[in-house]
């Protein structure tokens, strides 16, 4: 079993007497199966439906305080907090960024529930393993005490680009991506059931057409990684772009149609000279140009 203190991830508490109504009027999951053990996976979005941050959503249990922990990109805690405190109004909340005091770490490689601090499965991937909420100077305590061998976080990083799971900033533009493009609908981000939230319309709509254009994919390469952010090419022509990489494998933001075009007229993917090959994700389930599924 593997751990490791992720630096880019900072925690933002909710909690008052309004707490699950006020966020479940906000957040692209329901918040009506958020219990103590049992987080979900969700967004805030622009009244357009792209995502403004996403995050996993812990409660606390209530002889611990009781409480919402949103474990979402530090970069990003104190504009999630000013969004919360701009939709706030009347509610009963508190919304704070505690990402000064409060990290996360993630156990992978084998089961965990630390009591070192506020301890949940990842809700995305179960190969994801679980994730703790706790003061970044008990990390190597947490860890030992779950038989855990503390890793840095490239580590981690490694086996999320693995197992294809993106990361915002990095392999999509927080403020111009769509759930459906950051995999949200295939990872249990977004319940399309529930009622009304902030950009749940245009989410909506690209759910019923039944397809998104453009997602964010996995890819193989076999000589040295090319850098982030370089287009993706086909033909000359530029089909999306790159994201993380990690000891061949990647993923990029990709126009799945234009990414059928080049299969279809034999035309290989590249980046920056170097030539890559997209492959669907084991877990996906949307539609794809081909049936190469990533090794896991």
């Amino acid at each position: 079993m593997q751990a490791a203190l992720l630096p880019d991830r900072g925690v933002v508490k909710v909690v008052g007497d309004d707490a699950r109504r006020f966020l479940n009027g906000l957040v692209t999951n329901d918040m009506a199966n958020v219990t103590p053990g049992k987080p979900r996976f969700a967004a805030l979005l622009t009244p357009q439906g792209k995502i403004i941050v996403d995050f996993i959503i812990a409660e606390a249990p209530a002889e611990d305080g009781g409480g919402f922990f949103l474990d979402c990109p530090r970069a990003l805690a104190l504009t999630l907090v000013e969004k919360l405190n701009f939709y706030k109004l009347r509610a009963k909340v508190i919304c704070e960024d505690l990402s000064e005091v409060l990290g996360v770490m993630a156990i992978w490689d084998g089961t965990a529930d630390s009591e070192y601090g506020l301890s949940y499965p990842d809700p995305r991937l179960p190969v994801l393993g679980s994730r703790v909420i706790l003061p970044p100077h008990l990390a190597a305590e947490a860890a030992a005490d779950l038989s855990a061998t503390l890793v840095n976080a490239d580590t981690y990083e490694v086996h999320r680009i693995a197992v294809a799971v993106p990361r915002g900033g990095l392999d999509f533009v927080y403020g111009d991506t769509f759930p459906h493009e950051a995999n949200m609908d295939q990872l249990g981000g977004v319940d399309f059931d529930k009622g009304c939230y902030v950009g749940q319309e245009v989410v909506s709509r690209v759910e019923h057409r039944a397809r998104a254009r453009s997602r964010v994919v996995p890819i193989v390469y076999e000589e040295f990684a090319p850098s982030s952010g370089l287009p993706v090419m086909a033909g000359g022509k530029q089909i999306g772009t790159l994201g993380s990489t990690a000891k061949g494998r990647g993923l990029a933001l990709l126009r799945l149609d234009r990414v059928e075009d080049a299969l279809t007229a034999g035309m290989p993917l590249e980046a920056g000279g170097i030539a890559i090959r997209a492959v669907k994700p084991a877990w996906a389930k949307f539609d794809w140009p081909g049936e190469a599924k990533v090794a896991t």
